[in-house]
């Protein structure tokens, strides 16, 4: 199933459609700053798992999630002064910042080092989706496993991942994916470059 949002002002009835799936335990692909990206209810462990299951992935790849603001990120993750001034400077925006997780993170999207990647992405229809849900929702970049560049199409996406419940149709995807910084040690860690600026963390 696709539903077409509108980018800018998305339709409250169209995201509580969406929302519905999400809460019934469906996947869904939706539509982020950066890349379309799959996910699902962060606290729903069965969707989790069906999650990595139609993506192809075990459960050593790290999913992110994303939160509808700054506030609600330190309810999941540990937050100190120095990495609040970090994310407040480039939050909402193209980043991940991996962080210690609290105990309001279930144990399967944590990493062995009990980490986790948030993301507050700067796009209506993303954050509409995740403040009507009510909980974060994990994002993992629609990308077919040895593909070289994420999918772009949302009718293409429903074609390669045929176990989603719904595609979020908002027009056409980026294909550089965000950058994602640890903010775990003493200080920043480029781990991947994307999308946002690296000067900062040089």
């Amino acid at each position: 199933m696709i539903v077409s949002v509108n980018e800018e002002h998305p339709e409250p009835r169209k995201i509580d459609r969406i929302v519905q799936v999400l809460k019934e335990g469906g996947v869904i692909a939706y539509p982020t700053d950066t890349v379309y990206g799959l996910g699902c209810d962060l606290m729903n462990k069965k969707a989790v798992e069906r999650l990595r299951q139609i993506k192809g992935i075990g459960e050593s790849h790290n999913l992110a999630f994303i939160c509808c603001d700054l506030s609600d990120i330190a309810k999941y993750a540990v937050v100190e002064n120095a990495q609040y001034r970090i994310l407040k400077h480039h939050l909402p925006g193209p980043y991940c910042f991996v962080l210690e997780a609290t105990r309001e993170v279930p144990k399967l999207i944590q990493s062995k080092k009990k980490s986790v990647g948030i993301r507050v992405p700067k796009h209506p229809v993303a954050n509409a989706i995740c403040r009507a849900l009510g909980t974060p929702l994990v994002s993992t970049t629609a990308q077919l496993k040895g593909a070289e560049y994420p999918e772009v199409d949302p009718f293409e996406i429903r074609d390669l991942f045929p176990g989603l419940d719904l595609v979020v149709d908002a027009g056409g995807g980026g294909m550089i994916p965000t950058t994602v910084v640890d903010l775990t040690g003493g200080s920043a860690e480029v781990i991947r470059e994307g999308a946002g600026s690296v000067e900062e963390f040089g």
